[in-house]
């Protein structure tokens, strides 16, 4: 996994090969561990300070690099998740994860194929609030086992337990998560219904959006700095579909864009070209089930490079 230097080449680093490859592998593990685009990266840039802060022969010594990145991010993620649980209780309205774009749907700069994060179902909206409600040491023996398919031997060797316990950990959490799925709606349906929401809200089609929700449907929002929070879940299709447009009253002139939020349809709601809210949706059948709002202007940076067109 290291990239050796030829003798004579004392210039050269031997790790540095081994270090970049390995830079996209811990964004990727990073966010799904920790729901935070910011704090994964964090977490990566503390990564690199400690393997760094070691001595050449310190770095030559590691048999696999990648291996050892692996583990002390994996590390720096528990203890994250640690104090981010405090964190999140104290939590001014909801918690929800920071969404994510499709990096090929912003305008402005490209992102650097390093620092993306692979779109796939381990990182839709509906899966990281399952992630939310476990222990940190379920979701890292879950993450590191179901979706990178580390061995438990391995997960144990992070976590600090016995593999046996690691099993335990990750079995609890694939329970959890198989509670909450539903059957899968194939995407076009999905972008569909999403595209049909979008043209009700605009139209402010309080029967429409009705007709597009589950009875039982719930409004997540949350909202940081100059935002206000809301402090609770919206329940039930017909709030949800007033809050909408009670929504569309309070914030004038808004233009909607359809947009890929975390791998999945989703909407983004602009003000003068500046992105104001991102709404992740979970579609069961052809019912929407969960919107989650965020409204918190930091977990929307990733977004700041969004240009209405």
């Amino acid at each position: 996994m290291t990239t050796r230097s030829e003798p004579g080449d004392d210039q050269a680093d031997p790790s540095l090969s081994a270090i970049m490859s390995e830079r996209r592998q811990l964004i990727n593990l990073a966010y799904r561990l920790l729901g935070s685009l910011a704090e994964a990266e964090d977490v990566v840039q503390e990564t690199y300070a400690r393997w760094y802060a070691m001595s050449r022969q310190q770095q030559e010594a590691i048999e696999s690099p990648g291996g050892w990145l692996t583990r002390v991010a994996s590390r720096i993620c528990l203890d994250v998740l640690g104090s981010a649980r405090a964190r999140r209780e104290r939590y001014v309205g909801e918690w929800i994860p920071e969404p994510l774009p499709e990096p090929t749907e912003l305008g402005g700069a490209a992102v650097d194929p390093a620092d993306r994060v692979t779109l796939d179902e381990s990182v839709s909206m509906a899966f990281l609030v399952v992630l939310e409600s476990m222990t940190p040491a379920e979701r890292v023996a879950f993450i590191l086992h179901d979706v990178f398919r580390y061995s438990f031997p391995e997960v144990a060797e992070i976590v600090g337990r016995t593999p046996a316990a690691c099993r335990q950990l990750a079995s609890s959490a694939r329970r959890r998560v198989r509670a909450q799925q539903a059957p899968a709606t194939a995407t076009a349906q999905r972008a569909g219904i999403v595209r049909d929401f979008k043209e009700a809200w605009e139209a402010r089609d309080i029967e429409a959006l009705i007709g597009l929700l589950d009875p039982d449907a719930t409004g997540i929002a949350d909202g940081g700095g100059l935002v206000s929070a809301v402090f609770r879940p919206i329940e039930g299709g017909e709030k949800v579909a007033r809050y909408a447009i009670e929504l569309a009253g309070w914030v004038p002139d808004l233009t909607i864009l359809e947009r890929t939020v975390n791998g999945q349809p989703g909407l983004v709601a602009q003000r003068d070209g500046v992105t104001v809210v991102v709404m992740a949706f979970d579609i069961v059948g052809d019912r929407i089930k969960h919107i989650w709002a965020v409204r918190n202007p930091e977990k929307l940076r990733p977004w700041t490079a969004e240009q209405q067109h």
